[in-house]
């Protein structure tokens, strides 16, 4: 492929100016267009240099939709592209682990979604390899400046005892009805599934503000065994919960009632953090449909607080079709915080010895639906 850099458009890294490449960067139905591609845009800091897909066409439009400076067919050339500060990974699960491992093997800082592997061991086997660089997770819900707020109140003691906690989620995915191309979320070795995913998100959030969960007891359901393929007629069969309860300890001390369900219609999209306290209480809520992770989110309180910052990012991709309106804030959060790791040295970004904490947290929430016994 010809070299299609722009010579004066490339910079170095002493300038402040991170060169980011996203693989998994589509036109069509793309979360990395929807939401990564606003969220460097809004950034001067960023300059996206380059995207890859696994097919030529599809990497060309990328390339001519977003702005990239190059185009790849092969995810691994961009991996190896010298001039590439910032490899994102966007790609299904099972594919993390290959890029992932390229990424950092060369010396490139990571962006991955999460989840980062599909298992435990693979997560692991990552965040090893990742060493001193520079990683990001996509548990990007707990970067949200609404969460960030949320979190600085209880830690500075201002609702008093944290006497209870409720959690009200809910997704749109995982119900009855998909798409082929979501299929494999419904495919145990996928990794991808709605405990990953969307109880990945929710216990992740609960966690930035009320402290890691130190007990966890769980009962899962699988509501829809069959789901219909709204584009080919066809049934899928699901092999993984669509539906969790839960009740959680936090090192706050806080005891935390979680319920997160699926297959809701697109306009009942609900999330509720209640935190009551014996000198206040706090709320967290947002109404996306996707989830937590993916739209802001409103805090109020009977106490005073600082508004929450304004977010980095705002904008939606030139693709991105209206479901993913407001997914660039909580990814352009990761990003600025990855920047301003970068520049100065520092390791503040979640990354991913984060990505095996919540890894193995959901692990445990799996064991003790399972088993019916409390983890710990």
């Amino acid at each position: 492929m010809p070299d299609r850099r722009r010579r004066n458009g490339v910079h170095s890294m002493s300038s402040n100016v991170i060169r980011v490449g996203i693989i998994g960067a589509d036109t069509k139905a793309s979360w990395a267009g929807a939401s990564h591609i606003p969220a460097l845009v809004a950034q001067p800091q960023f300059a996206l240099a380059a995207v890859a897909t696994r097919h030529e066409e599809s990497a060309r439009s990328a390339a001519g939709a977003f702005g990239a400076q190059r185009w790849y067919a092969d995810p691994l050339e961009l991996v190896h592209d010298p001039s590439i500060d910032l490899v994102t990974v966007a790609v299904k699960v099972p594919a993390h682990r290959e890029l992932v491992l390229a990424a950092l093997a060369a010396g490139k800082a990571v962006y991955s979604e999460s989840p980062l592997g599909a298992t435990v061991a693979e997560t692991e086997e990552m965040a090893d390899a990742a060493g001193s660089l520079h990683t990001a997770i996509g548990l990007q819900g707990r970067l949200n400046p609404s969460v960030r707020r949320a979190a600085e109140i209880v830690a500075e003691g201002r609702l008093g005892r944290v006497l209870s906690a409720r959690v009200a989620a809910t997704t749109f995915g995982n119900g009855p009805e998909s798409v082929s191309a979501y299929e494999y979320f419904d495919k145990a070795a996928a990794g991808a599934g709605f405990l990953p995913i969307a109880a990945g998100h929710v216990l992740d959030v609960v966690e930035a503000v009320l402290g890691d969960i130190t007990e966890i007891d769980a009962r899962t359901e699988l509501l829809w065994p069959q789901v219909k393929l709204v584009d080919t007629g066809a049934i899928s069969l699901r092999e993984v919960p669509d539906h969790l309860d839960a009740i959680a300890k936090t090192s706050s001390g806080a005891p935390v009632g979680v319920q997160i369900l699926a297959g809701v219609p697109a306009p009942d999209a609900h999330f509720s953090l209640e935190i009551r306290g014996s000198d206040g209480w706090l709320k967290l809520t947002g109404n996306h449909p996707a989830g937590v992770q993916v739209g802001d989110l409103v805090l109020s309180s009977n106490l005073g607080f600082t508004a929450p910052d304004s977010p980095a990012a705002t904008g939606t991709g030139p693709t991105a079709a209206e479901i993913w309106n407001g997914a660039s804030i909580n990814v352009g959060e990761v990003y600025a915080s990855l920047a301003r790791d970068i520049v100065n040295g520092t390791h503040h970004t979640p990354g991913f010895g984060h990505a095996v904490h919540n890894s193995r947290l959901i692990a445990r929430v799996e064991q003790a639906a399972r088993t019916g016994h409390r983890q710990s």
